[in-house]
C-alpha cells in the first residue's frame, strides 16, 4: 500500500450541509462524518469515491463555459457515470441541479449543482 493515498474531494460552498444533502440525494450517498462547516459523504457501503464540502462564507461560484475572463473559472467538475442519461436527467432536475444552457455532447449533459460547481452526466456509448 502506498504510504499516502486520495481520500476524498472538497468543494467549497456557502452551505456545505446544503450541498452535502444535495449530493446524498443524486448520488445515494450518506453522511460519513460532519462538523458545523464541513461535512462528509460517500457510499453507503464503505469505500468508494467521497466527497467533501465545507462551508466558505466568501465563496463565488465559477462560470461555464470557460470564456469570461476575469470571473472565476472552473477549477474541476464531477463526471458522474449514468445508464439512462435522459432519466437520471430529470432526477438531477428534480433534486436540485441546474441543466446548463451549453451542452457540447450528445452522451453529456452539463449541470450546475444549488451552489453553482458543474458537473457532468454521461453515457458510455
Amino acid at each position: 500500500m502506498s504510504p499516502t493515498r486520495l481520500s476524498t474531494v472538497v468543494l467549497d460552498a456557502r452551505d456545505a450541509h446544503e450541498l452535502a444533502d444535495f449530493y446524498c440525494r443524486l448520488l445515494g450517498y450518506v453522511v460519513r462524518a460532519e462538523e458545523p462547516d464541513w461535512v462528509l459523504v460517500g457510499p453507503p457501503e464503505g469505500g468508494g469515491t467521497g466527497l467533501s464540502f465545507q462551508t466558505e462564507p466568501e465563496y463565488v461560484p465559477p462560470v461555464w463555459p470557460t470564456r469570461r475572463p476575469g470571473e472565476q473559472q472552473m477549477m474541476l467538475h464531477l463526471d458522474i457515470e449514468v445508464d439512462d442519461l435522459e432519466g437520471e436527467t430529470a432526477r438531477a432536475v428534480a433534486e436540485g441541479a441546474t441543466l446548463a444552457a451549453d451542452q457540447p455532447q450528445d452522451d453529456v449533459r452539463v449541470f450546475f449543482d444549488p451552489a453553482g460547481h458543474p458537473f457532468c452526466l454521461w453515457r458510455q456509448e
